[in-house]
């Protein structure tokens, strides 16, 4: 295994990287950082999380140390995520040098770039799209460049920016270095190398097979109208979950499933193409310094995303193929750590997931839902952990003698005290204490063999029993907080658990429900923090706007919130609701003209 010192670098380069914790080198590192400190052209290939940017960052600034003045490097980036984390890692490399960067992208204003490309800068890392932008109007001049880099450049034409990266490779020296890095080598790039690389030097050190080698994977079937239902299962049952990213197609499919997350209290939030730069920013903040244990996020906006404290990957929509697949549970498993992928199949793509497993070279297991038992289960065990840790602890002795204080009351037991402790800890923090006995999965979720044998096994002639517990996901509100803004105001789950735990302190687990309705929304808290939510905080800023809280009135036995009108009529004699009961046609047992499966006979009568 090479050591960075084995590679020469300038010694405060060195200085940098060691304070860093940098000591051996990545196989990627070790064979390409030679070869670009020579001076070579490179394609390289490896897997995500290899350690691609110090690959290139440490040659790049080696190179750019001193000399003249001018924009001498630039590195290509397929999303703003990526060119920004890649700045980051340069800075960190080069705290004892005095080497000027600028990050260009889209979404972001012009004057701040523009200012600092005219007071000069050696480092510039980009989008394709605005540095093609800058060099339209004249603002970015590319004629001293030494080493250019294309960083993910097979989603770079995923994204369908090839032609742009063409026009900025023409726009530099023939005798510029080139270092090209994607983690698949499709023939327009291929085309690309060949046209503007100087016999470069191939660098693969792993295969495209073996990049998910080290990820657990798994699959479960699940009907699209049942998937959240089946996530939140999941999020509450896997054991050792750290950080999560959860991937959907679409950014509205993004942000509903984000919502209904918090909405559940699951600390979560979304990341895609609609948000501004900033919220894109501190969402990502919050991820990397986690106090966000959940992302919700589209393939293009968690493209760069790198992360370490992630532990699972769910795909809640089917990836398109093997190589956005292999592109998106990459995420995880991250410097030499191990992740676990979990794809959400319907029973319409359960074809398309044996060839994802042919693409990738790699048996993908199936799995159950996670019935009510399990869900359940797992929730007392997180709460008996914590308590065990709190014992491990010790420092009980105030507690213990509050306790005896308690027990001197003759109608109490010691029993009593540690029952109503911990169900009042369980409140606190969202934990079902509940003992379902049915150990199966949810109905959907069971095979035909299964249900039948269910249905055989009861009595058809008696009666469903409808009247035992619904599950519980530990959503458990005390007390409803009434906000007087609503769906119309714009304003999202997300906007309110976000005011609550930025502005008061309250985390994020420990809010409850979040329902939103078009003038007014309510969410759900313990009694202890709404009523501190209250008194110190009467207003809460809601998307630019001072909202009082109120706690709501309880809920009427028939009807919706306590601030809400019951569906009853309240004249007499007037028209009674519409009760949801259908009407039969006149053919008997039909329902209707949907009810009819088979092929009309003839033309339609139009009379």
């Amino acid at each position: 295994m090479s050591t960075f010192q084995e590679f020469a670098l300038d010694p405060r380069i060195e200085e940098s990287i060691s304070a860093l914790g940098f000591v051996e080198a990545t196989p990627i590192q070790a064979a390409t950082i030679p070869l670009l400190l020579e001076g070579h052209d490179i394609i390289g290939q490896a897997r995500t999380g290899s350690g691609k940017t110090a690959a290139f960052g440490l040659p790049l600034l080696e190179k750019v140390k001193d000399g003249p003045k001018g924009v001498r490097a630039l590195v290509l980036a397929p999303t703003r995520e990526l060119a920004i984390q890649v700045t980051e890692a340069l800075r960190s490399y080069s705290k004892q040098l005095r080497t000027r960067m600028v990050t260009i992208y889209g979404g972001a204003p012009y004057p701040p770039q523009l200012k600092a490309l005219k007071k000069g800068v050696s480092v510039v890392v980009g989008t394709p799209g605005r540095v093609l932008d800058h060099l339209e109007r004249g603002s970015l001049d590319l004629s001293n460049i030494e080493l250019l880099v294309l960083d993910e450049a097979d989603e770079m034409l995923r994204m369908g920016f090839i032609e742009a990266v063409e026009t900025v490779l023409e726009a530099t020296p023939n005798d510029r270095q080139i270092a090209l890095f994607s983690a698949t080598m499709p023939k327009p790039i291929a085309r690309v190398a060949e046209r503007f690389l100087n016999a470069p030097k191939q660098i693969q050190v792993e295969s495209e097979a073996l990049s998910v080698d080290h990820i657990s994977q798994r699959w479960l079937k699940a009907p699209e109208r049942h998937k959240l239902n089946a996530l939140l299962r999941i999020l509450k049952t896997e054991e050792g979950r750290g950080g999560t990213l959860i991937f959907t197609r679409t950014r509205r499919r993004c942000a509903e499933v984000s919502d209904f997350l918090i909405s559940e209290g699951v600390n979560a939030d979304a990341i895609h193409g609609e948000l501004s730069q900033a919220a894109r920013e501190r969402v990502l903040k919050r991820l990397r310094g986690k106090t966000l244990g959940t992302l919700v996020a589209t393939d293009v906006a968690a493209r760069g995303l790198d992360v370490s404290h992630l532990t699972h990957v769910i795909n809640l929509d089917f990836p398109g193929d093997a190589e956005v697949y292999v592109h998106r549970i990459g995420r995880t498993g991250r410097a030499g750590q191990s992740g676990i992928a979990i794809t959400m199949v319907t029973p319409g793509e359960q074809r398309k997931l044996r060839f994802l497993q042919r693409a990738v070279n790699n048996a993908i297991a199936d799995m159950d839902v996670p019935s009510d038992a399990m869900v359940a289960a797992a929730e007392r065990g997180r709460l008996s952990k914590d308590i065990r840790n709190v014992l491990k602890k010790g420092k009980l002795e105030e507690a213990k003698q509050w306790i005896q204080e308690l027990l001197e009351d003759d109608t109490l037991s010691s029993e009593d005290v540690a029952a109503a402790a911990v169900k009042l800890l369980a409140n606190r923090q969202g934990t079902s204490i509940h003992f379902p006995t049915d150990n199966t999965q949810p109905k959907w979720a069971q095979s035909r063999d299964s249900r039948d044998s269910r249905n055989s096994s009861r009595d058809r002639n008696s009666p469903r029993d409808r009247s035992g517990p619904r599950p519980d996901f530990g959503n458990v509100n005390e007390v409803e907080v009434f906000l007087s803004i609503g769906r119309l105001a714009g304003v999202r789950p997300g906007d309110i658990v976000g005011a609550i735990a930025n502005d008061t302190g309250i985390p994020g687990n420990d809010i409850g429900k979040v329902s939103v309705f078009d003038h007014k929304t309510f969410v759900g808290l313990s009694r202890e923090n709404a009523e501190r939510l209250i008194e110190e905080h009467p207003a809460l800023d809601v998307r630019g706007k001072s909202i009082r809280l109120k706690i709501a009135r309880p809920r009427p036995a028939e009807g919706r919130h306590g601030f809400g009108e019951s569906f009853k009529s309240k004249k007499k004699g007037g028209k009674r609701p519409y009760q949801g009961k259908k009407r039969s046609s006149p053919g008997g047992d039909r329902k209707g003209p949907s009810a009819y499966k088979g092929k009309r006979k003839g033309p339609r009568n139009k009379g």
